[in-house]
């Protein structure tokens, strides 16, 4: 006998919490968790009106800035209470100016549900992407409060379109409004009677588009660039894996090109640094901290034709000096962020693990983005980018107007919402 889908979903809460928290006895993200959810209820209620954002981690949060900023804009007296599932979102982002409070965000059981709306008591509800904890949900309704999603991808094998999984595709009835990036997605949902859900696309655009617009520049990358006369090309890697690194040093070895190339690695540890120095040729690698140091001057940098990024948070600032970038993941469980180079019009090329990456499909299609199995298609595409100046420009425009097209996902939200709050 098949049991009700709800009853399977509360049954899941609580072995997963209970795994939790066995695993807390020795693994360090699970303890960090367990904690987090003992603190929730030490923390005080905000008084007056507020908005709840609930994030999984450091990903949606950054999709969910600038409907943050947004939001406050245009209801300045609203505090804002932001929820992480992930550990790792929560310790990189609990100090942050842009909320009144953060904290983790408790297992969905019914009980912690109706606790925690009685503790951040919200005048409107937001989640992000894919995050549905359908007992919150259901007590936000309950509420009445004004709940939204947005920056969601719905696929037609989603388990809210099997036809044993109907529980799950009620509660979607529970947000006021649904934002999702893509037509598949509005198609889907309208297909299966959720009307109250318009495409606005991705949150992501407008938060890479603003970076881009207010990130100051790179002193010491520049002049690591600059230090050959001869107009050397500069490729940036970005978050970048073991296979990605050894595959790029093949191209290197076979690359008549004058390259500059500027490393950026996903692991910035000292045994990875130490390995990457081995793999390019220690006399060809400088470290960027080495460039901070060197406040002289006196470092030799035309020697030096790969700069390693060993520090975390530049990255985003880097791609405005690439000719091309190479986004790392693709051999890995994914691709990293291809939109921080895409918003300065330039070609992007990683591995073939991307298939889940709309916007990469996307790039890919319209032929600003490139993607790669073996090393030799990389030589392929790097060396026609890098040396025939149309096929480049041709790349780079189509990225820039990809850009164009899709940035405003924030205002339409605001605008929609707006409809739903008292002012």
């Amino acid at each position: 006998m098949r049991l009700p889908s709800h009853i399977l979903y509360n049954t899941g809460i609580t072995l997963y919490t209970a795994a939790v928290r066995i695993a807390a006895l020795w693994n360090v993200k699970a303890r960090q968790m367990v904690k987090g959810w003992r603190e929730i209820w030490q923390r005080e209620s905000l008084e007056g009106h507020t908005v709840w954002f609930h994030v999984s981690s450091l990903g949606e949060f950054e999709q969910a800035r600038p409907v943050i900023d947004s939001f406050k804009k245009e209801y300045p007296n609203y505090h804002v209470w932001v929820t992480f599932f992930s550990p790792s979102g929560y310790e990189v982002r609990k100090n942050t100016t842009e909320a009144d409070r953060v904290t983790y965000f408790p297992m969905d059981s019914k009980r912690n549900a109706q606790r925690l709306l009685q503790l951040i008591n919200p005048s409107v509800a937001f989640f992000v992407k894919y995050d549905f904890w359908f007992n919150t949900l259901i007590e936000l309704n309950a509420q009445r409060v004004p709940t939204f999603i947005f920056s969601a991808i719905f696929r037609k094998n989603h388990y809210f379109f099997k036809p044993s999984c109907g529980w799950f595709l009620k509660q979607l009835n529970c947000f006021t409004h649904i934002f999702v990036q893509n037509s598949e997605s509005l198609q889907l949902l309208r297909r299966h009677g959720i009307e109250r859900c318009t495409q606005t696309g991705d949150t992501r655009l407008d938060r890479v588009r603003q970076i881009a617009f207010t990130a100051e520049g790179v002193p010491e990358v520049e002049r690591f660039i600059q230090s050959t006369t001869n107009n050397a090309k500069c490729l940036i890697a970005g978050s970048s894996w073991e296979p990605d690194e050894q595959n790029i040093r093949v191209y290197l070895d076979l690359c008549s090109t004058n390259l500059k190339l500027i490393l950026a690695p996903h692991v910035i540890s000292e045994s990875h640094i130490t390995k990457i120095e081995e793999l390019f040729g220690k006399e060809c690698c400088v470290r960027y901290s080495q460039i901070i140091k060197d406040s002289g001057n006196s470092f030799k940098l035309e020697k030096h034709n790969v700069l390693i990024i060993d520090n975390i948070g530049l990255l985003s600032r880097l791609y405005r000096y690439a000719d091309v970038a190479y986004i790392g993941g693709g051999f890995g469980r994914g691709i990293h962020n291809i939109l921080e180079a895409v918003t300065y019009g330039k070609p992007v090329v990683f591995g073939p693990n991307h298939q889940k990456f709309q916007e990469a499909l996307d790039i890919i299609a319209l032929g600003g983005g490139f993607a790669y199995d073996k090393s030799r298609e990389l030589k392929t595409i790097l060396d026609r980018l890098l040396t025939d100046s149309t096929a480049y420009n041709e790349a780079s425009i189509v990225c820039q107007k990809y850009m164009e097209t899709n940035i405003g996902s924030t205002d339409a939200i605001i605008q929609t919402i707006k409809k739903h709050i008292k002012p």
